[in-house]
């Protein structure tokens, strides 16, 4: 039944056009191939870039966690050289007395 419908098909349809219909189609499969190769690209360039943003995203909690325990140093030492100018100011002013 099929190959009777192929050779119904290629008796109607004239070589020029079948030749025309066959380039038609290894283009369309080209184009398709393609298609597929950048949809490939594109996942794999999606991919990395959801990899990068996952690691920038690491790299700013860590810096933040960072900047937080700065400050809290920063803070400390502060306090502890306000404690150190507090002592000196009373020692010069036990001298001045």
């Amino acid at each position: 039944m099929a190959l009777d419908a192929v050779e119904q098909v290629t008796d109607e349809v004239p070589a020029d056009d079948f030749q025309a219909l066959e380039d038609k189609v290894y283009r369309t499969i080209g184009r398709y191939k393609a298609a597929r190769q950048a949809l490939t690209a594109a996942e794999r360039d999606a991919q990395r870039a959801r990899q990068q943003l996952e690691e920038r995203d690491q790299q700013l909690l860590a810096l933040r966690r960072e900047t937080v325990q700065l400050k809290k140093e920063r803070e400390e030492i502060r306090g502890r050289v306000e404690k150190m100018l507090a002592q000196i100011e009373s020692i010069a002013e036990e001298r001045a007395s």
